[in-house]
């Protein structure tokens, strides 16, 4: 039988540091910021103003919330003032 390692554990976090992370998109704020999971340590990571990546923090996670509601009331405005 062949053992698989569990994500999450040091010997994955020094694989992703050699070898480089793995992410994959876990939510779409807008058009241009993601939020981003590392599928081998579990690293999560999101684009910041400057288009660069950072570490996804409670305080990034919460102005990513604020900014996908806001996106999300006006793309609603939009549409309604379209189809009215």
């Amino acid at each position: 039988m062949k053992k698989t390692l569990q994500n999450n554990t040091p010997v994955m976090a020094l694989v992703c540091s050699v070898l480089g992370h793995h992410y994959n998109v876990t939510a779409t704020i807008t058009q241009h910021i993601h939020e981003y999971k590392c599928t081998c340590c579990g690293k999560e990571v999101t684009d910041t103003d400057k288009g660069f990546l950072t570490e996804l923090t409670s305080k990034q996670r919460e102005i990513n919330k604020i900014l996908y509601s806001y996106v999300q009331r006006r793309s609603n405005r939009i549409t309604n003032k379209l189809s009215a």
